[in-house]
């Protein structure tokens, strides 16, 4: 599919966040808790002066209702590129999914799924883009 070209500041937040992926891993390597992973990911993140933010909750509007039970996102960065972490030996399908599912609900044109658990990190990061 084509789409319309991201902004300069979505790609400047996405080749950070795969910076930042690869410090992490080659810090940390595979094999601990996705939790580990999303603060330290984070705290990278904030290190070259991105404001991510960690286990947002944001409604859903479904039928003309807001509903406050609705999104969890692992990390969003500067309000525009959403994370998920996962820390896991096989990447889920339905995963993909979610990613595009997130973006589609939250107005969010760019996000990445990124597991930890691989022996290159390369291996485990995903870009999303509608």
């Amino acid at each position: 599919m084509k789409y319309k070209p991201l902004t300069k500041r979505e790609e400047e937040i996405a080749k950070a966040i795969v910076e930042a992926a690869y410090r992490v891993h080659r810090s940390l390597g595979p094999g601990l808790l996705e939790r580990i992973y999303e603060v330290c990911l984070c705290h990278e993140l904030m290190k070259m002066g991105f404001h991510p933010q960690r286990q947002i909750d944001l409604p859903i509007k479904y039928d003309g209702i807001l509903f406050d039970e609705g999104l969890r996102l692992d990390v969003l960065v500067d309000d525009l590129v959403i994370c998920e972490i996962k820390a896991v030996d096989e990447v889920n399908p339905v995963w993909k999914a979610q990613i595009l599912s997130h973006l589609k609900l939250t107005d969010k044109r760019l996000g990445f799924l990124i597991n930890f658990n691989v022996p290159i990190i390369k291996e485990g990061i995903r870009r999303f883009i509608i």
